[in-house]
Formats: C-alpha cells, structure tokens, sequence
C-alpha cells in the first residue's frame, strides 16, 4: 500500500470534522479524505441494518479514492458496523467509542455522565465499556436525540440549543458528577456551550486525540506514515444539500472548504 495514499474518515455528517481537526494536528503532512453523509443523518435514529448499509457503502466511496485507511468518525455506525467493516475489507479500520476509561479515571465525585444518541448508549460495546470500567462509580447516561441535528444546521450557540443541552446535563449535574463524556463526535463543536452551561467544576472528554493516537500508531507500525514533509491536502464530500452545507463546513472547519457532492452510486 502507498504511504502518500489518503486517510478516510467518515461520519454521518458534520460531527466527524472534529475527528478530522485532531488528525490533522497531528499528522500535518498526511492526504485526508472526508466524507459526510448528512443526506443520511442522523444515525441515531436508524435500524443497525440501515446504518451497515451506509456504512458499507461510504467505505466502498472511501476505497474507490484508494486510501490506506479508514476512520469511523462516528460512534453510531462504529458499534453498528465496524465489525462487518473490518471482516469485509482488508486495510486498517480505525473505530471510535465513548472516553468512558478516562472519566472512570479521572473522577473525584465518583460521578460520571455520558452523553450520546440513544443507538450507542443501548448498544452491546457501549454495555460492554461499562461492564470493563465501571465498577466503583456511578455512571449516568443521557441520551440527546437533537442535539446532532443543531450542529448539522450549524447553530451552536442559540436558545434553542442552549435550552437543549440545558435539559439533556440537568440530571447528570444535580447527580454530582464531575465528568461528561461526549459519546458523539457532533458534540466537540459544541464544547463553548457545554463549558457554560456544565460549570468550571466539570470536565469534558472527548475522543479525537486518542483515536488520532490509534491511527497514528497503526500507521507506523504497517510503515504507511507520509513520507512527505509537505502540508497534506484535505478532501470533502457530502450526500447531502451542497449549498448549506458548504457554509456550515467553513464554520466548523474553519475556513472555506471544497466540498464535493457524494456520487449519486453512493449517495
């Protein structure tokens, strides 16, 4: 495999840009191909068929740009997909799951919440994580089943959006905890708003760093690091509207980017 090919990733939209920033902080010199099926989402609310379906499809997308690897930017279609993924396809497929380790590790109260759509939270590797790393702690899980749509639209930081994560923390703070996972990779965007609402006294855990970790290992240990040191290029797709989401990747991504619409075979 070519170590100047492409490293995948996708996500059922937008959330999984906050994946892609942490890699591309790491690893400068490294070609990302990005995929956002927002025509699709949200996950959350999708039968696992569906979601192994587009999971199988975007990873064909991925292929057809022949990338080294791929990344599941995605906590939804990781627990719902990644093993037909990797039993399907031969190159590295990086997965993603809640920071529930660190929190467990982390806590002071001994209290830790977990926020996510409500397919992670329900689903067997989300149980299996509490049943490795939970015990001598109390973990409280909230499902926010609208919370990705707000970052789909872009409104990070409006009533309505503050009202949301208002109700969704609520009973995960009058509990005491000191540590809120962010279970989605949509919610990292929203990091400004959950600072205000949760208080100093509450840290957020996000799982970008330690999967770029993964990646970067995986990486170097198949000798397919980028050889270059030349800045990488980044390229966008989306199966959904273009003009909508052109703005709303620019904000996330901080500057305007190039976005492609998905081929209609993977659309």
């Amino acid at each position: 495999m070519n170590p100047s090919a492409p490293i995948g990733v996708f996500d059922s939209g937008v959330g999984g840009l906050s994946v892609l920033r942490a890699i591309r902080a790491a690893l400068p010199y490294e070609n990302l191909c990005y995929v956002a099926d927002s025509g699709h989402v949200p996950y959350g609310t999708k039968p696992p068929e569906y979601l192994q379906q587009r999971s199988l499809t975007l990873t064909r997308f991925l292929l057809s740009q022949n990338v080294k690897a791929i990344v599941v930017a995605c906590n939804t279609a990781t627990v719902a997909a990644v093993a037909d993924l990797r039993a399907t396809f031969p190159i590295p497929i990086i997965a993603i799951e809640p920071a529930v380790k660190p929190a467990v590790l982390a806590t002071q109260t001994g209290v830790v919440g977990v926020i996510a759509t409500a397919t992670t939270l329900a689903s067997q590797q989300f149980l299996s994580l509490l049943e490795r790393f939970g015990s001598g702690v109390t973990i409280l899980t909230q499902a926010c089943p609208h919370l990705v749509r707000q970052v789909e639209k872009g409104d990070l930081t409006s009533v309505v959006t503050r009202a949301l994560i208002q109700k969704y923390t609520k009973p995960i703070l009058m509990a005491g905890a000191d540590m809120l996972v962010l279970g989605c990779t949509h919610y990292p965007f929203l990091r400004p708003l959950l600072d205000e609402v949760v208080g100093a006294n509450v840290t957020l855990l996000d799982t970008g760093a330690a999967v770029t970790r993964q990646l970067s290992n995986i990486l170097a240990v198949q000798n397919l690091l980028n050889p270059s040191q030349l800045p990488g290029r980044e390229e966008f797709w989306t199966s959904g509207e273009i003009k909508q989401a052109q703005s709303v990747f620019a904000t996330l991504w901080g500057e305007a980017v190039n976005l492609q619409p998905l081929p209609p075979a993977f659309a």
